[in-house]
């Protein structure tokens, strides 16, 4: 089959007519499913089309919500978009039971975010250095007319630095930059920076080095690794509030800990461990518009930062406490983006009461650490499975179109049953046997 020409420039009835007609025909249920989640309200239906190119229709996550959160000492109910089975029922036991001792301490540690200009220079590094400090004032003024508004806000420019990175790679340089962007997560504020100081720096090298080429400009922008844009959130309590007894809360820590430790130092474990936070992390992101890719990318880069993947969350019993704590790199905004466009996103921001960015970086992480608990908390008691597969058996129900009284059974009989998909399965054949 041809590629085609212009597809983007179709209308979306062309663009689907054309899938129809080449890719989907033995697929007849295609066009409803395809026009049934579209909006029938014209104007959010075009606001969502506009968020990427070539839209055909909506995707559509559950939009959910955990109440009981206690966050220095003050309630949320956090906003999760997400499709996984159990993630936003084990956050809101999880906010409960901590909740009940305490709940959430949270601390922002910085909110300092990097971008950088990427270059070769061929030349002498004492003769690079000396062109830097002298065209350094000039690159810094070249984007006052960009930084000007964030600066009124508190933010702005930190620092530029030359970097000599040609030990790792021949002739290779960086202009690395430090940024403090405020509400907005700042890529765009970041990235244009970046070009201009790229811009300048090649037009005053073209006047200061005889050889062109001698300094070229290879390309500029934002790193999603913040290592020093940090937030902690932490619980604790009493061992003995751990259990029935004493005993037995000393018991349960032990192995909790234990368990956090083996995530800290073997990396196959680590790697399902902080999935298992990013479910967390991830659905909060998401449900407020920001960008899970890059919390994604700079969060596992963070957890290999000593050069091993390991843990991103810590645990420890010492006189008698047992303190839970996670540290984990959140560039997040509250303003700019689909902040200002998602309808949802608007609700969600509303819901968590308006949030700062720093406010949001500790909502978010405690997000994580709630999800971690309670997926530790049931591997080192009852097993993932046993929660995990109750929650799922409604997407398998939905695979049989389970009518209501067909649900209602199936609900009393994995009550006291393990739900596994073979399970239901036999279940179902049963009960329509019958």
């Amino acid at each position: 089959m041809q590629a085609i020409q212009g597809f983007s420039k179709l209308s979306k009835q062309e663009k689907t007519d054309y899938l129809l007609q080449h890719y989907l025909k033995d697929f007849p249920q295609a066009e409803q499913i395809l026009s049934q989640y579209l909006n029938q309200d014209e104007k959010l239906q075009r606001l969502h089309d506009e968020f990427i190119e070539n839209t055909l229709t909506n995707f559509y996550l559950p939009f959910g919500v955990a109440p009981n959160f206690s966050i220095n000492n003050k309630n949320y109910v956090i906003p999760m978009a997400i499709e996984e089975s159990s993630v936003v029922a084990a956050a809101s036991k999880a906010a409960k039971f901590w909740g009940e001792r305490g709940g959430f301490k949270t601390t922002v540690l910085g909110t300092e975010k990097i971008g950088q200009v990427h270059f070769n220079f061929s030349g002498e590094l004492e003769e690079l250095e000396a062109f830097f400090q002298q065209v350094k004032p000039k690159l810094l003024e070249s984007v006052q007319s960009i930084t000007k508004n964030m600066e009124k806000r508190g933010g702005g420019i930190r620092s530029l630095d030359l970097v000599n990175k040609s030990e790792d790679l021949a002739n290779y340089y960086q202009l690395h930059a430090t940024f403090e962007t405020k509400d907005a997560m700042g890529a765009n504020f970041i990235n244009s920076c970046l070009e201009e100081f790229a811009a300048v720096f090649r037009d005053e090298a073209h006047l200061h080095f005889q050889d062109d080429a001698e300094l070229e400009i290879v390309m500029s922008i934002l790193s999603n690794y913040v290592p020093n844009c940090l937030v902690r959130a932490e619980v604790s309590c009493a061992v003995d509030q751990l259990g029935k007894t004493k005993e037995e809360g000393q018991a349960y820590a032990e192995k909790f800990v234990r368990a956090i430790n083996i995530a800290e130092v073997e990396p196959y474990r680590a790697v399902t461990h902080n999935k298992g936070i990013m479910n967390g992390i991830d659905a909060v992101v998401l449900a407020t518009g920001n960008d899970f890719r890059a919390v994604e990318a700079g969060v596992h880069a963070y957890a290999a930062r000593n050069g091993k993947y390991s843990s991103l969350t810590h645990a420890k019993v010492e006189n008698g406490i047992f303190t839970y704590w996670i540290e984990v790199p959140l560039a997040l905004g509250t303003v700019g983006g689909l902040t200002s466009l998602h309808p949802l996103v608007k609700l969600a921001l509303a819901l968590l009461q308006n949030p700062s960015a720093e406010e949001l970086m500790q909502i978010v992480a405690v997000a994580g650490l709630a999800q971690n608990f309670g997926a530790v908390n049931s591997l080192v008691t009852t097993g993932i499975q046993e929660g995990h597969m109750k929650m799922h058996l409604m997407n398998i129900l939905n695979q049989f179109e389970a009518d209501v009284q067909e649900r209602e059974k199936a609900v009393e009989f994995f009550k006291y049953n393990t739900v596994t998909h073979s399970a239901v399965v036999n279940f179902m054949n049963d009960l329509r046997a019958k």
